[in-house]
């Protein structure tokens, strides 16, 4: 054996836990993986940024491709608990995401996606026969993890892992990053999951998907009540609208609609300039929608609090309606969800606060 030979043989044993040095490389196979994100259409020729599907938050929008992929391979052993196989964090470019057709056991296959095209291949030796797993997050920023996936201890360990959300950099980038849910099931098992048997070759297709819900906030004045410019006493117009509070902690990765809180935030996340009195426009009519991390508050599981600030016929200073909105969820759906929320204005507002339970 030559000392290139011999030099392979041994890198493999450390990259990949489970094959034995002694194991000629000619005789182990690659088990490929495919990560995929789900686009609305092809952008060919020039790779445009992705456009989501039907079924995730963001269909017609484009969004950036992501930068970093975090990957952990789990296997179960004979005791039936979860380890780590392999685990890996890659830096991408845009270059990276090609504009292909899903072809794997989910229900979309034939759809558009966007594929990375590095090949994942880990290598399999004829002794490799267990069940495995296989979960992935990508994001357009590096995201700083609560645990190394290599350090895992097994799966509910693995479920746990969240990401933080604290920084400026990731709230405004949230609408680009992207996991595999854990709940997302084919024939009654985790999507992710595959058969390691040398002689039968699996081909992992994952698709990933948003991690963050679509906010999406509309509001109107009545034509007969909107105020002008000769007697403003006589109407009502928006001046000033806020998102308070949102989300700013450790969010799952793997499990986007399970994030908790014990209790409603009294500081977090604010978007502040959705509406400048300037812009008079937008004082009768418009529409602002934005991205965060879903929650619910303990004792309240099946509601979304969404915290406004809203004034009318003055600056943020001025009078303001405080309200809670309790959007309806499903914390145990696959998918965030898209939530809606509509004002009509008829009249100025009280410096007042509610809380509201709205279908969304």
């Amino acid at each position: 054996m030559t000392f290139k030979h011999w030099y392979i043989v041994c890198l493999s044993a450390l990259l990949f836990a489970g094959c034995e040095s002694d194991i000629p490389s000619a005789t182990r196979v690659a088990m490929p993986i495919s990560i995929c994100l789900p686009a609305e259409k092809m952008q060919t020729p020039n790779y445009a940024p992705v456009r989501r599907a039907m079924g995730d938050p963001g269909t017609t929008e484009r969004f950036l491709f992501p930068h970093h992929l975090y990957y952990v391979v789990i296997k179960q052993e004979s005791n039936l608990s979860w380890t780590v196989w392999h685990a890996e964090h890659r830096t991408l470019t845009d270059a990276d995401w090609k504009p292909m057709r899903y072809v794997g056991l989910l229900p979309n296959s034939g759809d558009s996606i966007y594929q990375y095209t590095e090949e994942i291949d880990l290598m399999l030796a004829p002794a490799d026969k267990f069940a495995g797993r296989i979960y992935a997050i990508a994001s357009v920023e590096e995201l700083s993890l609560s645990k190394d996936l290599a350090d895992v201890t097994g799966l509910p360990d693995l479920l746990d892992v969240t990401f933080s959300t604290s920084s400026p950099a990731i709230q405004q980038k949230l609408q680009h990053i992207y996991s595999t849910p854990y709940n997302l099931e084919m024939s009654g098992a985790y999507y992710g999951s595959f058969s390691s048997v040398a002689r039968k070759v699996p081909h992992v297709h994952l698709l990933l998907y948003h991690v963050a819900a679509k906010v999406d906030i509309q509001w109107r004045v009545d034509e007969n009540k909107r105020i002008d410019n000769v007697t403003p006493a006589n109407g009502v117009r928006l001046t000033y609208m806020e998102a308070r509070r949102l989300f700013n902690g450790n969010a799952y990765c793997f499990k986007p609609m399970r994030n908790e809180v014990a209790a409603l935030p009294e500081t977090g996340y604010t978007i502040a300039d959705i509406v400048r009195p300037t812009d008079e426009a937008l004082w009768w009519e418009g529409r602002y929608y934005f991205y965060t991390i879903p929650y619910t508050v303990t004792g309240a599981p099946d509601y979304f609090p969404l915290q406004m600030r809203l004034c009318t016929n003055g600056t943020s200073e001025g009078y303001a309606y405080r309200p809670t909105l309790n959007m309806r969820v499903d914390t145990t759906a696959v998918f965030v969800p898209w939530l809606r929320a509509n004002f009509n204005f008829t009249k100025p507002l009280e410096n007042k606060e509610e809380t509201k339970t709205v279908d969304s």
